[in-house]
């Protein structure tokens, strides 16, 4: 368990959060301050269902910003997904273990494959891709989310439309959707930007399975999601005590184990490391 520390980095007097980091909180405390705290992460692989998933979001984000122009072919979105997969393996370390290469690459054809017959014509009416939203969880805008809607979209209704890409290989039930923060977040930024008024329909679109769920919030609940957010980050800046998880799919923990070692031992020798590298540059 690693202790003390002090909490997040500001910028202009602001300190900025996101899903994800606070997911890592939740998830690992002892993680979230190597990463966010002492800025010492181990060289960890990255794993093929996040690179599958990267590469999935990059090929539809390309798709999106083409049909603005074109009409695109279901071939040249594969080729484009193909030529940037066989690009980024060969520049990033990908940790293969319960499926190949070639198994990963063959997911990501389906999905994109699923998904252009499904969507063809793409007459969406897009607002934006990779939309930033950012917004203040108190008055004093001390405390900040931040995140990027993968496309944000106008209904034919007039209600603003959160769409969101996912390569899970597993289906999050119902009551799950509804207790959702990534996209709830997404919908409070929106809300700030375009007016309290507006209404804003939240899509997530199940690439393994093909699937649209969509689903809403009300006033009351993303108020309430902005409270227990802000009680969340200050907890986080009064951790004395981080934690770890010890979970099978944490990578830094997964870390640990696999080089028989522990969060003070890495941090002395990763220190070690600095010195050493400093010392060559001299």
């Amino acid at each position: 368990m690693a202790r003390s520390g002090k909490s997040e980095e500001r910028k202009n007097g602001e300190k900025i959060f996101s899903h994800s980091r606070l997911w890592l909180y939740e998830s690992c405390p002892e993680f979230y301050k190597l990463r966010y705290i002492d800025k010492k992460v181990p060289p960890i692989p990255v794993t093929m269902p996040l690179f599958l998933g990267t590469a999935t979001h990059e090929s539809l984000e390309w798709l999106y910003h083409q049909v603005k122009h074109r009409e695109v072919t279901v071939d040249e979105l594969i080729e484009h997904f193909t030529e940037n997969w066989i690009k980024q393996i060969e520049e990033e370390e990908i940790e293969i273990e319960n499926e190949d290469e070639m198994g990963g690459y063959n997911k990501g054809v389906r999905f994109l494959t699923d998904y252009y017959t499904k969507n063809k014509p793409f007459n969406q009416k897009v607002i934006a891709i990779e939309h930033k939203i950012l917004f203040p969880l108190d008055d004093e805008g001390k405390y900040k989310i931040q995140g990027f809607i993968d496309r944000l979209d106008m209904g034919e209704d007039g209600v603003y439309e959160v769409h969101d890409y996912k390569t899970n290989q597993s289906m999050k039930k119902k009551e799950e959707f509804e207790k959702d923060k990534q996209l709830a977040f997404y919908d409070i930024g929106l809300r700030e930007t375009f007016g309290k008024d507006i209404k804003v329909r939240l899509v997530w679109h199940f690439l393994n399975f093909n699937m649209k769920i969509v689903s809403e919030r009300s006033p009351e609940q993303l108020e309430k999601l902005k409270k227990e957010t802000l009680e969340l980050v200050k907890k986080i800046e009064s951790t004395t005590e981080w934690s770890s998880c010890n979970g099978r799919y944490c990578d830094w923990c997964k870390y640990k184990r696999e080089n028989k070692i522990t969060y003070d031992e890495f941090i002395k020798s990763y220190e070690e490391i600095q010195k050493v590298s400093l010392s060559l540059l001299d």
